[in-house]
């Protein structure tokens, strides 16, 4: 099977499911095939570790500046409060780089950041709900779908979606049947013990809350 190099960019603030999530299902999808499928690497503007929203450090393998000698395949753009006052280093390097790549990926509010490069304009797209108006500010298209595929463009909601993501492309690629394995083995099978998981379903008065001004998603 092609390979598919994954190159997944780091920031301080980043939230750590949107990273986590997707790169777990690839790294499965690599180990049932059993070559390196989806070979995974991270990088940071400067090549240190990041900080989390939940406190978790993440190490990078790099530099984004380093990054593109060796071109990814798939391009992850996770969000986290890092997106909103991101680096305009940031910006400008996936506004100068992101293009390039045959797969572009985005988890929860980095869908904001590929927007604010000028990536999204007029295409369909999605975020975590609290940054619909945001995104569509910057000129996208949003959409209330889980993932939201157009073209090489590909962005999930909030945060746990980046798993439905990354599933939804192994299952294009590999086959329903890796696909299926790998949520099997990951035991993906979602049994909250609440039904509060969008803004549809959550009582009325936590929506209204978190939709009043001054909050914004981690």
């Amino acid at each position: 099977m092609t390979k598919r190099p994954v190159l997944v960019v780091l920031f301080d603030g980043v939230q750590s499911l949107d990273v986590t999530g997707p790169v777990e299902v690839f790294a499965g999808a690599s180990r049932l095939s059993g070559e390196p499928v989806y070979p995974i690497r991270t990088a940071s503007l400067d090549g240190s570790p990041v900080r989390t929203t939940s406190g978790l450090r993440l190490a990078a393998d790099g530099s984004l500046a380093d990054a593109w000698r060796l071109p990814p395949h798939t391009l992850l753009v996770p969000g986290g409060e890092g997106t909103r006052a991101p680096d305009p280093r940031l910006i400008e390097w996936l506004r100068a780089h992101a293009p390039r790549a045959e797969r572009l990926l985005s988890v929860c509010t980095g869908a904001l950041l590929l927007a604010a490069a000028g990536l999204l304009d007029g295409r369909r797209a999605t975020t975590h709900w609290l940054s619909m108006d945001q995104l569509k500010a910057l000129g996208a298209e949003p959409t209330g779908e889980r993932v939201v595929l157009d073209g090489k463009y590909v962005t999930a909601a909030g945060v746990s979606s980046g798993i439905d993501m990354a599933l939804h492309l192994v299952g294009r690629v590999a086959g329903d049947e890796t696909a299926q394995t790998v949520q099997l083995m990951t035991e993906y099978d979602p049994q909250p013990p609440y039904d509060a998981g969008s803004p549809d379903k959550a009582p009325a008065a936590i929506v209204a809350r978190w939709r009043g001004p001054g909050r914004e998603v981690s």
